[in-house]
C-alpha cells in the first residue's frame, strides 16, 4: 500500500479524488486530509503520518499551496498536483512533482501519475534494500557510495561520511578528512539511500553520521554539537523522534 493524503479545499472534490482511487488505484490508502494551508500544516506535523504521496489542490481558501511547500522545503513524499488551473504548470515543476492533473480528473491520468509514484517509491526502497544486503553481506569491507559531482564521480567510504547538507537541488558532502563534495542529488535521495546505515535527518538541511556526534546541547530549541565542533540544528518538528532515537543508543537498542 501507498499512503497517501489529499489537500482540497472543496469537500466534493475531496470525495470525488477518494472515489477514483478507491476504483481505479485501490493501493493508494488515504491517511489524512486538509482543506486549507493551516489544516495542512497540523496534519503535515504530526510524525506519526509520514505519508507516501501527497494530492495538492493549489489554490486554497488561505492561499497557494507552493505556501505550505515553501515552509517545509524538503519533503518526504511524492507531489501530484490536482487543480483547476493549467497556469500554476510552470511553477509547479520548482517542487518536482511527478503528476499535475487538471480537473475535472481523468482517470488514466490519475492511474499514470499514482504508477509514477510507485515506481520512484519501489526504486528507492530497491536501493537501499542493495546497501543493507551490501554491509550485511560483507560487514568487514569498506563499503563505498558513488557520488556524482560537478566536476567527475567520486567513490568514499560510508564510514567516512560524517554530514549531509542540502542548498537547493544540491547537496554538499563532508567527509572526516575535512573534504567536501557538492552532489548533484537532493539530499532526500541520500537520506533514503542510506537509511538504516546509522544515518539520521535532524533537519530539512542536513542529514547526519551518528557516530560523528560529540554532544547534544537542550538549549535554544536544541542542536547537535558534531566532531571537528560545527553546530547542527534539530528541527522542532524532528526532535521527539531524535530524542527517542538517542534513547534507543542509550539502551544499546
Amino acid at each position: 500500500m501507498i499512503r497517501a493524503i489529499i489537500v482540497e479545499d472543496e469537500p466534493r472534490g475531496r470525495n470525488n479524488l477518494k472515489n477514483l482511487l478507491a476504483k481505479y488505484c485501490p493501493e493508494v490508502e488515504v491517511v489524512g486530509e486538509a482543506a486549507s494551508l493551516s489544516e495542512s500544516r497540523k496534519l503535515l506535523s504530526n510524525p506519526e503520518l509520514k505519508p507516501d504521496l501527497a494530492f495538492l489542490d493549489i489554490s486554497l481558501e488561505d492561499g497557494l499551496v507552493f505556501q505550505l511547500l515553501n515552509d517545509l522545503g524538503r519533503v518526504n513524499f511524492e507531489i501530484i498536483f490536482v487543480t483547476a488551473y493549467d497556469k500554476f504548470a510552470i511553477k509547479a515543476c520548482e517542487y518536482s512533482s511527478i503528476g499535475y492533473i487538471l480537473k475535472p480528473i481523468d482517470p488514466d491520468e490519475l492511474v499514470a501519475a499514482v504508477k509514477r509514484a510507485l515506481a520512484r517509491r519501489q526504486y528507492h526502497m530497491d536501493g537501499r534494500l542493495q546497501l543493507f544486503n551490501q554491509m550485511y553481506n560483507n560487514p568487514n569491507v569498506f563499503e563505498k557510495l558513488s557520488i556524482s559531482a560537478i566536476d567527475g564521480i567520486y567513490f568514499v567510504n560510508i564510514r567516512d561520511i560524517v554530514r549531509f547538507e542540502a542548498e537547493d537541488n544540491y547537496t554538499h558532502i563532508f567527509l572526516s578528512n575535512g573534504e567536501k563534495i557538492t552532489a548533484s542529488k537532493t539530499i532526500k535521495s541520500y537520506e533514503e539511500m542510506l537509511r538504516g546505515a546509522n544515518f539520521y535527518r535532524v533537519h530539512k538541511r542536513h542529514v547526519i553520521n551518528l557516530n560523528y556526534m560529540r554532544k547534544f546541547v537542550k538549549g535554544e530549541g536544541g542542536y547537535l554539537i558534531m566532531e571537528g565542533g560545527k553546530r547542527i540544528d534539530v528541527s522542532r518538528r524532528r526532535r521527539p523522534a531524535f530524542m527517542e532515537q538517542m534513547k534507543r543508543l542509550q539502551e544499546g537498542i
